[in-house]
């Protein structure tokens, strides 16, 4: 089966790639609300969520897929009292559709003033 790999210019390294599509399955890497000069956008955990999820969006429709063909988040947050904040605008941004996801709290991600992080995987055709 072939990978097909979606860069979107953020990647750092060479072998990472934002979005990577096998099979029907898309991987979308670790997003966070980064823009593409590497400042931190939105000024608390909600509005970081809300911008992630846009930016998984994306890399979702570049590979063939759509939000509602997620099935899988992996949420990492530096604060695990934004959990129900991050929760509510999880349930904005997914618009009604279901996945099954874990959250974990984590002493700090990539860059100072992250608050969240987001991995995900779908299902096209699922």
């Amino acid at each position: 089966m072939a990978k097909q790999l979606f860069r979107d210019g953020t990647e750092v390294v060479g072998f990472y790639v934002r979005t990577v599509k096998s099979g029907p399955f898309v991987f979308v890497s670790g997003t966070t609300s980064l823009d593409q000069r590497g400042r931190v956008q939105g000024k608390d955990a909600a509005e970081q969520t809300l911008i992630t999820m846009r930016k998984i969006e994306a890399a979702l429709k570049s590979a063939g897929a759509r939000l509602r063909d997620l099935t899988r988040l992996t949420i990492f947050v530096t604060d695990i009292r934004d959990m129900a904040a991050v929760s509510r605008a999880l349930g904005k941004a997914l618009r009604g559709s279901a996945v099954s996801s874990t959250l974990v709290a984590v002493s700090a991600l990539a860059v100072p003033g992250l608050l969240v992080e987001i991995e995900s995987t779908a299902v096209v055709g699922a």
